[in-house]
């Protein structure tokens, strides 16, 4: 488990220098509101963040619900069965195991490791423009159905899941990098990835926390390069 800390945002990234996955832990005056579980066994180290950092968890929100995002829920739920998680409303149907499509969505099967056996389920549904302490709520569907951004309203740090990834080369999600693919390989919809992409430039983050891969400051311009890589790709 390594540990970077800017700003309100602490980075907790497993598997740093092989299959890089993030969690986050973003401070608040009255506690840490941790932003996806990870793998199945990072409950010890995010606990371990936490404690490091000297606040309690009493918040889980969740970008999206693939099984690397979700991994450590159910045993985090054991260890804080009174801190409420929260999920987007179109979401909250993966981690039900509805693999289902409105007719107004692009009709491409989902992809990636949708959770089977998870038991945890959301106590709060998100949709855009709700805050979750100093954090705004953004649909940015294309990874899945769901997938949610927040933008930390204090310092413009924007956490995306894997609206982006920086792994490999910054890439909107569905852009296969050839050191890094699985992410692009799990997109659901890159045109969908696309349009979200560029709504999240629409921010100009001042920092860029994803979760697969190093933290960027100032990424505007990598941002708006990795969108047209993928518009020239899908022409």
């Amino acid at each position: 488990m390594r540990m970077i800390h800017t700003g309100f945002l602490y980075q907790v990234t497993f598997m740093a220098n092989v299959f890089p996955v993030n969690c986050y832990l973003v401070e608040e005056e009255d506690g840490l509101t941790l932003i996806d579980a990870a793998l199945p066994y990072s409950m010890k180290g995010i606990f371990k963040a936490a404690k490091t950092i000297g606040k309690p968890i009493t918040k889980i929100v969740l970008t999206h619900a693939h099984e690397d995002h979700v991994g450590a829920l159910d045993k985090i739920k054991e260890e804080l069965p009174d801190v409420p998680v929260y999920i987007s409303m179109r979401d909250n149907r993966l981690m039900n195991g509805d693999l289902s499509l409105d007719q107004h969505e692009h009709q491409t099967p989902i992809k990636g490791g949708v959770p089977k056996r998870l038991k945890t389920r959301a106590n709060v549904l998100l949709k855009e423009g709700d805050l979750v302490g100093s954090l705004a709520a953004i649909e940015t569907p294309g990874h899945t159905p769901g997938s949610m951004s927040f933008f930390d309203t204090r310092t413009k740090a924007l956490i995306a899941g894997d609206a982006f990834t920086t792994r490999g080369g910054m890439a909107v999600s569905g852009e296969l990098k050839p050191l890094f693919p699985f992410p692009a390989l799990a997109t659901w919809s890159k045109e969908t990835a696309l349009v979200s992409a560029r709504k999240l430039v629409g921010y100009r983050p001042e920092l860029l926390a994803i979760g697969h891969g190093e933290m960027v400051k100032n990424p505007v311009g990598a941002m708006e390069q990795s969108i047209r890589s993928l518009e020239q790709k899908l022409k």
